[in-house]
């Protein structure tokens, strides 16, 4: 985990495009979480990257990825994946007889917004949670 150097504090990582990065990054997003004193978005944060990064490893034939989260102000932190693919998030139709396809549904319940930055060389998709109030005074 390295801060990041310039625009919204927050802190990024290179992993590969292998289903156990999902656990590293979680621990990136707890991490981040706890050092602003927003450990109460740490369960919907696992959850949003976890399926971001699960979606880059099913969709994508990358070698890495970057995971980074952010505090984009003092309201929200942006959470986002970032691959060599062009290949764009498509939401699922959650039919309750397919076992995945309802990702970005989840994501779309969990998250304030969600979207998606594309690049020459790929994407980013990204996921912003709300900070509460009461979180505001004390970050």
């Amino acid at each position: 985990m390295r801060p990041i150097s310039n625009g919204a504090p927050g802190y990024t990582t290179s992993l590969p495009c292998d289903p156990e990065s999902a656990r590293m990054a979680r621990r990136l997003v707890v991490a981040s979480l706890n050092t602003w004193g927003l450990g109460d978005l740490a369960d919907v944060g696992k959850l949003v990257v976890s399926e971001l990064v699960s979606n880059s490893v099913r969709h994508t034939s990358c070698r890495l990825i970057k995971v980074s989260v952010q505090r984009v102000g003092t309201d929200r932190v942006r959470i986002g994946v970032t691959d060599k693919s062009r290949r764009l998030p498509e939401m699922g139709a959650g039919d309750s007889g397919q076992e995945d396809g309802r990702g970005l549904l989840l994501v779309e319940v969990m998250a304030d917004r969600w979207g998606y930055d594309e690049f020459r060389w790929g994407k980013t998709v990204w996921v912003e949670l709300v900070v509460a109030k009461d979180d505001e005074a004390t970050s």
